[in-house]
């Protein structure tokens, strides 16, 4: 028997995007080849996301509708990995039999080793080095993993365990790596990444880590994402404001703007802490951007406390806000100790609410960009585009015959949306 194929199907945030490019890169060493459809592939891998019961129910049919593809070939192998898999996947071999391998996060040896196994395939080394073998300009770099904080609605420290740093001289090595290939900008990642390095033997910090590797030779960008407003501190807004190199761009997740509502989440901090915070910021970085998450119809949320969100939104009026509606998930607090009293409907209506509000400030920011000329990092062409990103993580498209994949370039904004822009070239 031969394996020679890999189709891996993901869903979820660029941790897993992140964590699903790192499994290519060891099956690239092992000389298989990708595919764009599983249907032709000799392995699939679906890396999971349950952060929320939408995208947990979108893997089971992802899951179910490949039973019949296994049944045509006994011999394709079916993996799964991300955070459906927890420490005891008994619940899930049950439940689908014809998965062969289930792999928690950033666990990859269980797959490697039963390709090993089956197929006689020699697998020493292929986990050594997992940096991306793709040739992309921008890319992630996961620099921290799992998550201390334990917040009520979240499942991701019981599926990605206790946080864990990777040393500089670790991500510095992949960073050196990765611009030699062509990567012009890298988005350094962790569930709560401004805790980076504080778990560390020799403890460091978000800032430590930008100025090691601000001045490598071929790197252009530095982004960073997710914040928690309680790492923060004035030294990690100091180098943004200082690095060149790093983007002055802030995703920083509040996620409710009242206060009883916070501590029943369990987010370490007030509303008036928050806008202190994004104060602080915006007197360092005067053009700094800020995105942030925010859940609607959490447990025992009333009309007066949403109110309250819509008003620190309104308030604070962020270049973008991630909403999602309160989804119970298994085994955190919020589930064990808290009804989910806020009816589907409610929950659907103050998204609506929000992300109007939300359409309206950015097609306010946005708009004041018309007619200036912006700095583009061009990282893709969609159709007859190119898309490429300012400094401050404005989406912008421009059309021209001409190759300017991976060039940073001057872009005068001829045309606005609330989430995107055009622009033309301008010399």
């Amino acid at each position: 028997m031969t394996i020679g194929s890999y189709y891996v199907w993901t869903i979820g945030c660029q941790m897993n995007k992140a964590d699903s490019e790192r499994l290519e890169s060891a099956l690239d060493k092992l000389g298989m080849k990708p595919q764009s459809n599983p249907q032709s592939a000799d392995l699939i891998v679906l890396n999971s996301c349950v952060v929320r019961q939408s995208a947990e129910d979108k893997v089971t049919g992802m899951l179910t509708s490949l039973k019949p593809i296994k049944n045509t070939n006994e011999n394709r192998v079916i993996a799964l990995m991300g955070c459906m898999v927890g420490p005891n996947s008994d619940s899930l071999r049950s439940k689908f039999p014809y998965v062969d391998v289930f792999m928690r996060p950033q666990e990859y040896e269980p797959l490697i080793d039963f390709l090993g196994e089956k197929f006689g395939i020699e697998t020493e080394g292929c986990l050594s080095d997992l940096t991306s073998s793709r040739q992309d300009i921008a890319t992630y770099i996961p620099i921290i993993h799992g998550c201390d904080e334990f917040c009520s609605f979240c499942i991701i420290p019981y599926r990605r365990g206790r946080q864990k740093s990777r040393t500089i001289e670790d991500i510095a090595k992949e960073v050196n790596h990765l611009t030699s290939r062509g990567v012009r900008e890298i988005t350094l990642l962790g569930q709560t990444v401004d805790a980076y390095g504080h778990d560390l033997e020799d403890p460091r910090d978000l800032s430590d880590l930008m100025l090691a590797i601000h001045d490598t030779e071929g790197l252009d960008r530095i982004r960073f994402l997710t914040s928690h407003p309680k790492y923060m501190s004035d030294k990690i807004i100091d180098s943004i404001a200082d690095l060149p190199k790093v983007c002055e761009h802030i995703n920083l997740p509040f996620q409710a703007g009242d206060d009883e509502v916070l501590i029943n989440m369990r987010r370490g901090y007030k509303s008036s802490d928050y806008k202190d915070l994004v104060q602080r910021i915006r007197d360092r970085i005067p053009n700094v951007s800020l995105a942030t998450d925010v859940i609607v119809g959490f447990p025992g949320e009333t009309e007066a406390q949403f109110e309250s969100t819509l008003a620190l939104v309104r308030d604070i009026e962020f270049d973008k806000v991630h909403i999602a509606a309160y989804s119970p998930r298994a085994n955190t607090i919020a589930i064990r100790k808290m009804p989910d009293d806020v009816s589907s409907l409610e929950k659907k209506n103050r998204v609506q609410r929000l992300e109007q509000l939300q359409k309206n400030i950015s097609e306010k920011i946005n708009r004041q960009l018309l007619g200036k000329t912006l700095e583009v990092l061009i990282d893709q062409k969609v159709k007859d585009k190119w898309q490429g990103r300012t400094r401050n993580d404005k989406l912008v498209f421009i059309e021209t015959q001409k190759d300017y994949l991976g060039k940073t370039i001057n872009v005068e904004i001829s045309k606005t949306g609330p989430w995107s822009l055009q622009g033309e070239i301008k010399n």
